[in-house]
């Protein structure tokens, strides 16, 4: 069996310090995994390593089979979704919803770099489809609301049936509307069993999605916890995360909810 993504023992040193500090975990084809740390704790990082943005300074990145530095990024990235943040800023506010999303097919960030054609466009409006906003399709980035450009390139990471999605705080900067939508846009995706599967990076649990199968937590760069989400996402574990005493509940429609002792 192919592993969707083998990260083991990542290091990441800059500056004499470790900003990842022997982190291992594995993602297979059946699992969703949050990646769960305070700011500063190297979640953004990792993720950069897990699609192959930043090579790590020791350790092994196994992507789909393949080896990074024994392979050819450029083509492996095209079949790995990604989105954050740094990448949505690279693109201009002018090109348009679907031209966004069709330029995920080379990993590119301008359309005028490679030729597309009416298959590539339907396959973009499908994606926007998924994620419920193909009617912006001919809108420029620009005028979206940010919980829409979200979701575009939230469809962006579906175009070319990837055999994994790497998301780094896709919620940033969303209002309370937004991010909901945003995490049942995530709940349908989990629950979709055609989907791949995906690793979600945030520091808030409340924004985690149901479908959510396993958990890493990450304390200036280090694993403390790791595992089935019941297991490894607990009140003591995220109390350890993030150096206070917090609470945690976990909601009959399987969401989370924390809040400190103090």
């Amino acid at each position: 069996m192919t592993l969707p993504l083998e990260l083991d023992h990542i290091v990441v040193r800059r500056d004499g310090r470790n900003i990842v500090d022997d982190v291992s975990f594995v993602v297979s084809p059946d699992q969703n995994w949050l990646v769960l740390g305070a700011n500063g704790s190297g979640k953004t990082t990792l993720l950069r390593v897990a699609s192959m943005y930043e090579h790590p300074t020791t350790g092994t990145v196994r992507v789909l089979g393949e080896q990074l530095g024994r392979t050819d990024v450029r083509q492996l990235r095209r079949r790995v979704g990604y989105a954050s943040a740094a990448l949505a800023a690279q693109f201009r506010a002018e090109l348009t919803a679907v031209e966004i999303v069709m330029t995920a097919r080379y990993a590119a960030l301008e359309p005028w770099w490679h030729r597309y054609d009416d298959a590539d466009r339907a396959r973009a409006l499908d994606c926007l489809g998924q994620m419920d906003v193909e009617r912006f399709a001919d809108r420029p980035l620009g005028s979206l609301s940010s919980g829409e450009q979200q979701r575009v390139f939230l469809a962006r990471t579906l175009m070319t049936d990837p055999g994994v999605i790497l998301l780094d705080e896709p919620s940033a900067r969303l209002d309370l509307g937004g991010r909901e939508r945003l995490v049942h846009a995530l709940d349908d995706l989990a629950s979709n069993p055609d989907a791949p599967p995906f690793v979600l990076v945030t520091h808030h649990v409340d924004e985690v999605p149901a479908g959510v199968s396993h958990a890493l937590l990450l304390r200036d760069g280090r694993a403390i916890e790791s595992g089935p989400i019941d297991e490894a996402l607990t009140a003591e574990s995220l109390s350890a995360c993030f150096d206070m005493p917090i609470n945690l509940e976990r909601r009959g429609d399987g969401r989370f909810t924390a809040w400190s002792s103090h």
